[in-house]
């Protein structure tokens, strides 16, 4: 028979008990507090009524049948998962290349190019969105599907610089060199021994840049045009002309594929940590 651990030693003193138990209590008060207003807009999406109140009159899909048979949603679904993806794949291998480049070298000023190549995550967004929209005006890239793909890569590639280059920091150059003294190039040295090592980081990143992308609305308010309409950006007009509870229905999806990037991202932490400890 299995023994149950006891939960406190028995060194610890009852204000020590006390404590523990408040702050605990604290912090799932702050949880409910910051979840409470998402889970809210759950039930809503079901509700058989054309007004997002409490309490419902009746359950229903029709706000999911409405927003699946939707020729607007639906162009605007389209229109994100060709941006997002494209975005992505750009962010990534720009963003693993920046990190690799500055991890091997060491110059004058590399503090100040790792800055501007995150830049974007602090700068607001409103200021990027209008120097970008200037720039792409006078080369012809507004309103146009390669304008909002780079604005999006450009603002998904510091977090792939990010985490690729705090991957690198454990990694064991001394690999590569061995692999370059066997008779490898620098091409297969990097996708046998690097690519293999910062995947876990290039893939965070990778997603990182995918939700970026996935739930941009004010660069795309300055960058696209009526054809390139993204789903945050119709969410963004429903709201401000008539609030449906159709956007209730796509935040709920929204809020399922979220929680699943997120426990994506927990599982390639952990596999990154279990890695480094080997």
């Amino acid at each position: 028979m299995i023994k149950s651990l006891p939960l406190f030693p028995p060194y610890v003193s009852l204000p020590e008990r006390i404590w523990f138990f408040l702050l605990r209590g604290f912090n799932l008060l702050v949880l409910v507090f910051l979840v409470l207003p998402i889970l809210v807009i759950i039930p809503l999406s079901f509700s058989d009524s054309s007004f997002l109140s409490y309490p419902m009159p009746g359950v229903s899909l029709r706000w999911y049948d409405n927003l699946i048979h939707s020729e607007e949603w639906i162009r605007a679904a389209k229109n994100s998962f060709i941006v997002a993806p494209l975005a992505t794949v750009i962010a990534t291998v720009l963003g693993t290349l920046a990190a690799v480049g500055l991890n091997k070298a060491d110059f004058t000023g590399k503090g100040l190019l790792m800055a501007i190549l995150i830049s974007p995550m602090v700068v607001p967004v409103v200021v990027v969105g209008v120097g970008v929209y200037l720039f792409f005006a006078q080369i012809g890239l507004a309103d146009s599907y390669t304008g909002l793909i780079l604005a999006h890569a450009a603002l998904g590639a510091p977090f792939v610089v990010t985490t690729v280059s705090a991957t690198l920091q454990g990694f064991n150059h001394n690999l590569v060199r061995a692999s370059m003294s066997l008779g490898a190039g620098p091409l297969r040295t990097f996708w046998r021994i690097t690519l293999p090592v910062i995947a876990p980081g290039l893939i965070s990143g990778a997603l990182f840049a995918f939700a970026t992308s996935f739930d941009e609305v004010v660069i795309t308010l300055f960058v696209a045009g009526p054809q390139q309409t993204t789903l945050p950006r119709q969410m963004f007009t429903g709201i401000k002309e008539n609030i449906s509870p159709t956007i209730a229905a796509l935040a709920t999806i929204l809020i399922v594929f979220s929680t699943c990037l997120l426990l994506v991202l927990e599982w390639l932490r952990g596999r990154n940590k279990a890695a480094a400890k080997i």
